[in-house]
């Protein structure tokens, strides 16, 4: 039996952190949360493929805080009486009005601009530790046996990001090794971009008609009064999901509605799941096991996003801090420890690299 830590255990911690992030602008608070998660990789990554997964999502954090930063001095966005540069601005028709193109460009928008940016780039972070810790395949094969009929889509969507990792590695070593140095965009298009886009793709692919082929995906016999109730179930449940994390994470609410929306909705979800399960037969060879690490690795994801969540409903200022007049954010100390209580599986969690060295 595998003594790695439970894939689903790693992805609850990382949507931890993420949902801690989701309503923060706070770049210390950001900073920090982008390195406890960056720790964690560090200390428990595997020698997988996969497991460089954090710096590639890390690059596309980066590219995204680019994107926002250029958004903004194009179309502008929040005002100030700083400016940096003035750009030469477009006259639109009136019928586009509050829109502008150009124009000067504030240190205060350009703030603000950044801190948006930096929320993307962390939120990207957080999934790329996922991705980097939890294996994909236990984590399908982990799956209830409710999602069995959507079961090779999540194959693809789950495997496509690794295997990107992987199939980038395959590709530059085999440049090296013809000996390409050419660095030029369009080479690299051609030679690196296209080659891993399709091998990654196909690699996912088979995969899922690996597990077709193996009946994954059957459903069994089951009454259309059941289909029925359980498809309502599900359905009212992810909604009600929905609207309770959107109460969570809205700067206006105070989380009590949405606190109540989402344990409803999770509640009724967990119920479609349950009764859906029953019509799916199945066995398991060696089911990866939910102990006591795994719980407490998720446990430390939840304080990361409770504290946030909780320092928002008290002072939601400290988490969003003006931009106008600038100054120097202060870094909030009770979400500030909440977030470094996530740095627990560094220490609980199995080292994959003493297991493969056995």
């Amino acid at each position: 039996m595998s003594k790695r830590l439970h894939p689903v255990a790693w992805w609850a911690w990382a949507l931890g952190l993420a949902t801690a992030a989701s309503p923060v602008t706070n770049p210390w608070l950001l900073a920090l949360i982008v390195a406890v998660a960056g720790f964690v990789v560090a200390a428990r990554r595997g020698p997988e493929p996969w497991s460089d997964a954090y710096k590639v999502f890390l690059r596309l954090g980066l590219l995204a805080i680019g994107i926002r930063l250029l958004f903004h001095l194009v179309l502008g966005g929040v005002e100030g009486p700083t400016v940096l540069i003035g750009l030469p601005q477009l006259t639109l028709p009136d019928w586009l009005s509050g829109i502008r193109i150009g124009g000067p460009v504030t240190a205060e928008g350009a703030l603000a601009a950044l801190y948006d940016g930096l929320r993307l780039a962390v939120l990207l972070g957080c999934v790329g530790a996922a991705n980097a810790l939890a294996s994909p395949r236990r984590l399908v094969r982990s799956m209830p046996a409710a999602l069995y009929e959507v079961s090779v889509a999540v194959v693809v969507a789950l495997s496509m990001a690794p295997q990107l990792v992987a199939s980038t590695k395959r590709v530059n070593r085999a440049r090296t090794l013809r000996g390409d140095t050419d660095r030029g965009p369009r080479h690299l298009l051609r030679a690196v971009v296209a080659p891993v886009l399709h091998d990654a793709l196909d690699r996912s692919l088979a995969l899922a008609a690996a597990m077709d082929t193996r009946g994954y995906g059957r459903p069994g016999t089951v009454s259309k009064t059941a289909r029925r109730l359980t498809a309502a179930l599900m359905l009212t449940g992810v909604l009600g999901m929905c609207v309770g994390a959107y109460g969570l994470l809205a700067r206006e609410s105070t989380g009590l509605t949405g606190g109540l929306f989402l344990a409803l909705g999770g509640a009724l979800a967990v119920t479609g799941i349950v009764l859906a399960a029953r019509r799916v037969p199945r066995t398991r060879y060696r089911p990866d096991p939910f102990g006591w690490r795994e719980w407490a690795v998720t446990l430390s994801g939840a304080v990361a996003a409770g504290a946030v969540i909780a320092t928002q409903a008290l002072d939601p200022g400290v988490l969003n801090p003006p931009v106008t007049p600038l100054s120097v954010p202060g870094l909030p100390l009770y979400a500030a420890l909440g977030v470094l209580a996530a740095t627990l599986p560094a220490w609980i969690a199995p080292d994959p690299n003493k297991e493969a060295a056995r």
